[in-house]
């Protein structure tokens, strides 16, 4: 029985029929959103939900019978665990006693099952797995970016707070509006306001009965102030969020790489090809290290 499941789930069929599944669980939820079409194929589309899970479920004890006298395998693996979690969740969504208040929550779950996609395919488990690895570092930058905003609003407060209330007024929507400014939606029109005054551009009468404004105009300085902050926020800082993504995306790809190599050994090995890979890669190895013995000498010799 364990042989016969391990095929099973190792087969090309098995997963493209997982696969189909997932993309017709996505249409059957994003059908449902149609309130009126749903209320009138509500028997189709029900049976259709109860297939979908009963084929996930099948999925889930295929997978952990094929693991044999240790199904706790099954859950060593990250995505498992996530497939797992979704399968239960749905299972218990018609056994649990629920009402009008719980069911957004149910079809909040039902909609998960289209993130399964992620462990159908193994691309996208490479960069999933690559923003996972990426938090710490991005956790750093996150601070320095906490900081910009904070120095930032801060000033913008100050010095703008009587003219432009509406975007700076206090701390918490100076912030708001910096990040606005920070994604480019249309941060010039704020610069202009603090360029020319709040009564000579960007607020209506409106506005200034409202929120009853010291027009104050500051050309040169609003123009540095928001300029910078652009070049600084969006230029600079958001760029090194891409930089932690793509390193780690290298590392990704380079653990897939070992993983499909170990892969192709155990399936098809080729003992002279793989001595040979393996001295290509020690050379290089003593090369990179060659490189830096000649930097520390250089240096060394420039400091005597």
């Amino acid at each position: 029985m364990t042989s016969i499941c391990s095929t099973i789930a190792e087969s090309k069929t098995f997963q493209r029929l997982i696969l189909f599944t997932i993309l017709l669980a996505g249409v059957t939820v994003g059908i449902q959103t149609y309130k009126d079409f749903a209320n009138q194929y509500k028997t189709i589309l029900d049976a259709l939900d109860a297939l979908i899970l009963g084929i996930f479920t099948l999925e889930v004890l295929i997978k952990i019978t094929a693991e044999g006298k240790n199904p706790q395998r099954y859950f060593q693996n990250a995505w498992n665990v996530f497939d797992f979690i979704i399968v239960v969740a749905c299972l218990l969504g018609p056994i649990l006693p629920i009402d009008g208040s719980f069911l957004p929550v149910l079809r909040l779950i039902r909609i998960l099952r289209v993130l399964r996609l992620v462990t159908a395919i193994p691309k996208l488990q490479i960069l999933v797995s690559c923003l996972i690895k990426s938090l710490p570092s991005m956790f750093y930058v996150s601070v320095l970016l906490a900081l910009l905003f904070y120095v930032y609003g801060t000033m913008a407060v100050f010095l703008y707070g009587e003219n432009d209330p509406v975007h700076f007024r206090n701390l918490q929507i100076s912030v708001l509006s910096l990040f606005r400014i920070v994604t480019l939606e249309d941060w010039t029109d704020v610069m202009y306001i603090n360029m020319y005054g709040s009564d000579d551009y960007g607020y209506s009468e409106g506005d200034l009965s409202k929120w009853a404004p010291v027009s104050s105009a500051s050309p040169a300085g609003a123009a540095f102030f928001f300029v910078s902050f652009v070049l600084i926020g969006t230029m600079i800082v958001l760029n090194l969020v891409i930089g932690v993504i793509m390193n780690s995306m290298d590392e990704s790809n380079a653990e897939m790489s070992i993983q499909s190599e170990i892969i192709r050994r155990e399936e098809n090995p080729e003992p002279i090809r793989d001595g040979i890979d393996d001295l290509h890669k020690r050379l290089e190895e003593i090369s990179n290290e060659m490189q830096v013995i000649k930097k520390m000498i250089e240096k060394q010799q420039e400091q005597a």
